[in-house]
């Protein structure tokens, strides 16, 4: 499974994007996938993930201002980040586990198996 990461950018205080994640070479439907983001001299940590069938996981710091959907028809993940903050600043990276059919995704990044290259989110003050 090779994923594509892409849909960063410079955007100011408040502002929104949305992160897409490609994913070729089989379909992920029914892999859980999520979203990671490291910023300078930080470790990496999960932002949100999703099970195959929808169940979802945000971090404290992004809830209620992030969506995470997946479209199985396109093999695509999504991230819809809104009111965004300086904080929010890092490189996202998207992730998907071999295991499937499993509900819950995994909560550590030691749970997925494939990782996007990572697509640079810089948010302005």
């Amino acid at each position: 499974v090779q994923l594509q990461a892409s849909g960063g950018g410079l955007v100011q205080t408040g502002g929104s994007l949305r992160l897409s994640c490609a994913a070729s070479g089989r379909t992920v439907s029914s892999n859980s996938m999520a979203w990671f983001r490291q910023a300078p001299g930080k470790e990496r940590e999960l932002v949100a993930a999703i099970g195959p069938s929808g169940r979802t996981y945000y971090a404290d710091s992004v809830k209620g201002r992030s969506t995470i959907s997946r479209d199985n028809a396109e093999n695509t993940m999504y991230l819809q980040m809104t009111s965004l903050k300086p904080e929010d600043t890092a490189v996202y990276y998207c992730a998907a586990d071999r295991s499937e059919g499993w509900e819950l995704p995994p909560m550590s990044a030691m749970g997925y198996d494939y990782w996007g290259q990572g697509t640079l989110v810089t948010v302005s003050s």
